[in-house]
Order: C-alpha cells, then sequence, then structure tokens
C-alpha cells in the first residue's frame, strides 16, 4: 500500500522551475534513497513532501492518518521554542503514555476499593495494551540506548538544548524523530554530524526501521546498507531503481544502454519514414498516411520524451490523448524535418568535474617507514603510539578513526609541521608530497579564484587559468569569485585544481570527497585508483576506503593499528577477533559460577555491548549481500556462521541485560 503518493508535481521560485511533473509513490515499506547533482532540487522536493512548502503545482498525498518525520540538513533553528534540556525534550515523546499511565492508576485505586465498573475495568485492559505498544514499560532505555547511539555522553543529557551546538541540535532532532516513529521519515542528509561509530549505529536502527524512508546522502556507504530502492532525480522526473546504491549503479548504466540503443533505433526509423515521404511526396496517400503518423510521434517525443512512444505502444493513442496534453503537429515536410533537429537524446550528459592527477616523476619503492613512534604536540601527553608503519610505490593507506583522535595531527608530521615525541619516520628517494586539507586552509581566501591557481604555478597567463579551470566547472564570471565566497564543494574542487597542478607523486588526502556530490565523488575516485603514486588517504567516506584502500590504518584507543589488506578483510577479521573475544568471556563465566553484586556499570556495559552487537549484525548483513552478490561460497559460509553466532549472542545479552537491570539497587 502506498503511504504517499506524487502526481506532476512541479516547483518553482518565482520564473525559475525547479523541477516539473515528477511522479512517484512510497510504499510503506520503502526504503529510498534520493539522489542527484547539487542543485537539482533534492532538498526543496523533500521539503514539499514534508508539507513544509506548497506545491507550485500536482499534488502530493499522504494516507490517512499517516505521520511524516523531516530531519533537516541543519537543525540550528530547532528547539528554540523549549527551555527543556535534551533528556527532558526526549520525555515530551511519551507525553501521551504518560497520560494513560495517569489514567490507570486513578483506576487501580478504585480497583484496590472494589469501586471499579465494568467498563473501568475493559479500558483499564485497552490502555495497559496501548501504553505497553507505545513504549511505557521501556522508554527509559529506548532514549538512553537513542542518545548514546547518536554520540551523546551522559553528561549532555542535562544541558539546555538552546546552549547545544549546531551540529547537537542536529542529532538531537534525529533522536526526536526515531523516537517518535513516524510513518514515513524524511532525512536530509543525517550523518553530516555523526562519526562513524554513530554512523554504524544509526545503520542498524534504520535497517530495521518498521516505517517508510525517504534518505539524502552523499554516504554511498550508508545508502548500500540502509536503503532498498533509489530514486534518480532530474528536473523533469524521477527515475526509481531497486535495490541499494551499488545495485543502482549496474542497473543505470544498464538502462542508459537500453535507452540510448531504444533511441537510436527511433530516430533511424524516423529518418527513414522521412526519406520515403520526400521521396514520393505528400500527394501519394501512402505517403500522407506515413506523415500523419510520424508527426504525431515527433510531436508526442518532442514535448514528452522517449516515454511517450512507450505510452502509446502499450495503451494506444486514445488514452495517450487523454492523458497528456497534445501540441502543435508539423503541417509541413519543413516544420517536420525542423522538429526532428530538435529532439534530444534521454540520456542527459550533465556536466561534470574533470580531473587528472598524474605524478610526474616516479618515487622510489620504499615510500614511507615509521618505527616505535608517538605521535603529539611537545610538553603534552602523547595522542597515540603506532603499528610500525610501512608504505611502497603504488600503495593507498586509509586512516580511520574517530574525530579528535590525532588522525590530522599524523599529517603534520608527516609533512614535517611537527616532530615524532619518540621513533622516526624516513622517506623514500624522489618523494614529492602533494596536500589536500580538509577544510581547505590551504587557500588565500582574499584571492579570487583564478589569482589563487595562478599562485601555485609561475607564470601562469590568466587567459591559461581560465581555461585551466574550466574542466573543475570554473566558467565566465565564476573564476573571479573571492575564495571566501565560495560554497564547500566549489572549494573542495579549486583544492582539488591546485593539487593537480604539482605533479606530486605521495599524495595526503584529508577528507577530500567533503561537500562534493556523488557524481563529483565518483570522478575522484576513478581518478585516485588510476594514480600512478602513493597515496594516505584520511576519510569518513567508507565507499571510498572500500574501493581504493590496500592498507588500513586504524587509530582509537590512543594507538594506531594498521592492517595489510583491504577494508572488507579489515571488517571480517574485527568480526571474528570480536567472535572469539566474546567466547573467551562466555567460557570464563561458566567456569567462575560465582555471581558479583550487581553495580549500575554493568547495566551500561551490557548496553553498550548491545549496541556495538546491532551494529556489527549489520555490518555482517552487508559483507552477506557481497559476498551473495559475488557467489563467492566459502566466505558466505564464514559469515553466515558469524552472523548466527552473533543473532544468539545479542539474544543471550538482552536476557542477560533485563535479569541484571532489575536487580541494580
Amino acid at each position: 500500500m502506498s503511504i504517499m503518493t506524487i502526481d506532476n508535481l512541479s516547483q518553482a521560485y518565482g520564473g525559475f522551475d525547479v523541477f516539473m511533473n515528477l511522479n512517484a509513490r512510497i510504499e510503506q515499506d520503502s526504503k529510498i534513497g534520493l539522489v542527484g547533482p547539487n542543485g537539482i532540487g533534492k532538498t526543496t522536493l523533500l521539503q514539499t513532501l514534508a508539507g513544509l512548502m506548497d506545491a507550485y503545482s500536482g499534488s502530493v498525498n499522504l494516507m490517512r492518518g499517516a505521520k511524516i518525520g523531516y530531519l533537516r540538513q541543519e537543525a540550528v533553528l530547532a528547539f528554540a521554542d523549549t527551555g527543556n534540556t535534551l533528556y527532558k525534550e526526549m520525555l515530551t515523546i511519551f507525553d501521551r503514555v504518560f497520560k494513560m499511565q495517569a489514567t490507570m492508576h486513578i483506576i487501580e485505586n478504585k480497583m484496590a476499593d472494589s469501586t471499579a465498573t465494568d467498563d473501568e475495568y475493559q479500558h483499564y485492559g485497552e490502555l495497559q495494551e496501548k501504553a505497553e505498544l507505545y513504549g511505557l514499560y521501556d522508554y527509559d532505555r529506548r532514549i538512553e540506548r537513542t542518545l548514546q547511539g547518536l554520540g551523546f555522553e551522559k553528561d549532555d543529557w542535562d544541558k539546555g538544548l538552546s546552549i547545544l551546538s549546531g551540529g547537537q541540535k542536529t542529532r538531537a532532532l534525529l533522536a526526536k524523530l526515531l523516537l517518535e516513529s513516524p510513518d514515513l521519515l524524511i532525512l536530509d542528509e543525517p550523518t553530516n554530524h555523526l562519526d562513524i561509530e554513530a554512523i554504524r549505529w544509526l545503520e542498524g536502527a534504520l535497517h530495521t526501521w518498521k516505517g517508510a524512508l525517504l534518505i539524502v546522502s552523499h554516504d554511498r556507504y550508508f545508502l548500500d546498507r540502509v536503503v532498498n530502492r533509489i530514486w534518480e532525480m532530474t528536473s523533469s522526473q524521477l527515475d526509481e531503481f531497486r535495490g541499494n546504491y551499488t545495485a543502482y549503479l549496474k542497473q543505470r548504466g544498464e538502462r542508459r544502454k537500453r535507452t540510448q540503443m531504444e533511441w537510436d533505433a527511433m530516430m533511424e526509423r524516423f529518418q527513414s519514414e522521412y526519406k520515403f515521404i520526400e521521396k514520393y511526396s505528400l500527394a501519394d496517400p501512402n505517403a500522407m498516411g506515413r506523415f500523419r503518423r510520424i508527426t504525431r510521434e515527433v510531436e508526442a517525443v518532442g514535448h514528452h520524451g522517449i516515454e511517450a512512444l512507450r505510452y502509446i505502444k502499450r495503451h494506444g493513442w486514445a488514452q495517450y490523448t487523454q492523458k497528456f496534453e497534445r501540441k502543435r503537429t508539423p503541417q509541413t515536410m519543413r516544420e517536420l524535418r525542423a522538429d526532428m533537429k530538435a529532439l534530444k537524446s534521454p540520456i542527459k550528459r550533465l556536466k561534470n568535474m574533470k580531473l587528472r592527477l598524474n605524478a610526474e616523476d616516479r618515487s622510489g619503492d620504499i615510500v614511507l617507514r615509521g618505527r616505535n613512534l608517538s605521535i603529539g604536540y611537545e610538553r603534552n601527553e602523547p595522542l597515540f603510539t603506532s603499528d610500525d608503519l610501512d608504505l611502497n610505490r603504488g600503495d593507498i593507506a586509509a586512516l580511520i578513526g574517530a574525530n579528535g583522535t590525532g588522525k590530522t595531527t599524523l599529517l603534520k608530521t608527516l609533512r614535517a609541521e611537527m616532530k615524532p615525541l619518540k621513533g622516526h619516520i624516513n622517506f623514500g628517494a624522489n618523494l614529492q608530497i602533494g596536500y589536500f586539507a580538509q577544510a581547505h586552509d590551504e587557500l588565500d581566501h582574499s584571492n579570487t579564484v583564478v589569482e589563487e591557481l595562478i599562485r601555485h604555478k609561475k607564470h601562469m597567463k590568466i587567459s591559461e587559468g581560465r581555461q585551466y579551470l574550466g574542466p573543475y566547472l570554473f566558467s565566465g564570471d565564476d573564476v573571479f569569485k573571492p575564495v571566501n565566497a565560495l560554497s564547500g564543494g566549489e572549494r573542495g574542487r579549486l583544492a582539488l585544481a591546485i593539487l593537480a597542478l604539482k605533479g606530486a607523486n605521495f599524495l595526503l588526502l584529508d577528507e577530500p570527497t567533503n561537500h562534493l556530490d556523488i557524481p563529483a565523488q565518483e570522478v575522484l575516485e576513478n581518478v585516485l585508483e588510476n594514480f600512478n603514486g602513493t597515496i594516505l588517504l584520511v576519510s569518513h567516506d567508507r565507499y571510498l576506503v572500500d574501493r581504493l584502500a590496500t592498507q588500513i590504518w586504524d587509530l582509537h584507543d590512543e594507538h594506531l593499528h594498521v592492517f595489510k589488506g583491504t577494508y572488507q578483510d579489515y571488517l571480517q577479521t574485527l568480526a571474528l577477533e570480536r567472535a572469539e573475544a566474546e567466547e573467551s568471556v562466555r567460557t570464563k563465566s561458566k567456569a567462575d559460577p560465582k555471581k558479583p553484586s550487581v553495580d549500575p556499570k554493568i547495566v551500561a556495559k551490557l548496553e553498550a555491548q548491545i549496541t556495538s552487537l546491532e551494529g556489527e549484525i549489520a555490518e555482517l548483513e552487508t559483507l552477506l549481500t557481497h559476498a551473495s552478490a559475488s557467489g563467492n561460497g566459502e566466505t558466505i559460509a564464514i559469515l553466515s556462521k558469524q552472523y548466527k553466532e552473533q543473532q544468539t549472542r545479542l539474544s543471550e545479552l538482552m536476557v542477560e541485560w533485563e535479569d541484571v537491570a532489575t536487580k541494580v539497587s
């Protein structure tokens, strides 16, 4: 059953059409990822569907009684009308339940003194059932797990909402929406203010979400793990693809290939018909019949695309004329020829960034060696110690870890801006380092775009600079924009353009996909995959890491752990290590029958383990999907065993939690 129907929806600002005549349906079990280039109108569409904007034309129909929850990209204005603390705001979600509980207490008192009527007994049973359904008996646990999962420490719970940062408010609004459980949850870039652990938790929560989802995200790995449909948005249509983001890429390529073949065959037929009519002239009855048919077809395709011919083929001309408005039909051969020339292929080639990264000189085979390292700032405790570091020419190491663990500090150390507190780093021969800063703080914001480019390339003329910037989507007067007026995506493209000038053979990239839309991310991926040098990549973009990395450098617990292998290999190894550690704990627990006194910290620890385990189970589900797609029977068998073991462990933890939680004094 459709929870929402979108019919011929259009939106406009003044005289500018954002999108026109969009049609789609959202089923109750749909988990949809909305993709499309920046500026196409994705956020405008979400706001229109959420009822925050009136449609210019067309309609949005919501199933009767259904509720919508909407998360903006930035929620800095959220909670402006409340003086609640974070935790009290979460409690407001359960006001209805608390009112039910109060009524139940009144009836309970009557039951105790035998004054309750039969109707009140019946009402009590109904209230009890509803209260349980709406979370009376587990609301506190749900709030705790949700806030912890989204990265809020217990110290944050009593903070006033008004003093939270913009990012914290966005996370608080997301927590509230998840607890409210609307029938349709609309999320605009929900991972923007989350670290990897919180994203993993959110993936697990949305994976088991019982309602419908519509999500805009540039995090392709997140989309892969959460959605079961993709909507690709253009200014005139929403194309639907079944499956996750990876499945969408494959289907999109196949669909575009089929559509182009269909278009070419249609145009060849039109040309053939035109030549026949031209040869025999309109005085010939057969030629006139063909003229009438082809003019109608050209008119239909010209105004409604190749889909018009598909519709006519399925339903006939009569239904087509009822559904679509007829326009001007060509009356002469000259008009027909002009209309045929005006037809445009449905395969739109969107203008996208063109990037080339080439190492001008070959480095030595050994690029970097680090031994006995301790990294940090002088006169302070070390931020972290490290395994031995070894990078050879052609390696791509992905440095991952939570914010604040020291990833950028390591990059500064490698760039000789600071020295290791202990140990040493040796670089290979003929090494030329290129650096991409996450905050683009290498850029001089007082310059224009072209001035900033020329600053990094002596003797380059302005005309040459303008030509060079074209493939990076800076055209016309864009090159004279001041750097401080650029968007995050524009600054990222400028920084990449400057990086490409240097011809470096060892790239240090700090969050290079930040602010780039998905098409630009795909371009960057392809370029980095074919780069003829060595790369150290700092990134939260797990799709990028999954595709490129030959080593994983995981920074956690104040130590840099080095894994030689791909990201998927790394995740499987982590899952095995965790399973072995948990099995060891279970074995030890069985051998020691003594039960210690229950401490509240034990409950908190169990809840943290449950949250972590739910994320691991979601991770295993993704790995199983990839393994099934590749037909790797051995991997499927290993992952299936791990999945069953983790599900069993989760059930055991839940039983243990319920047992322990009731005994905490």
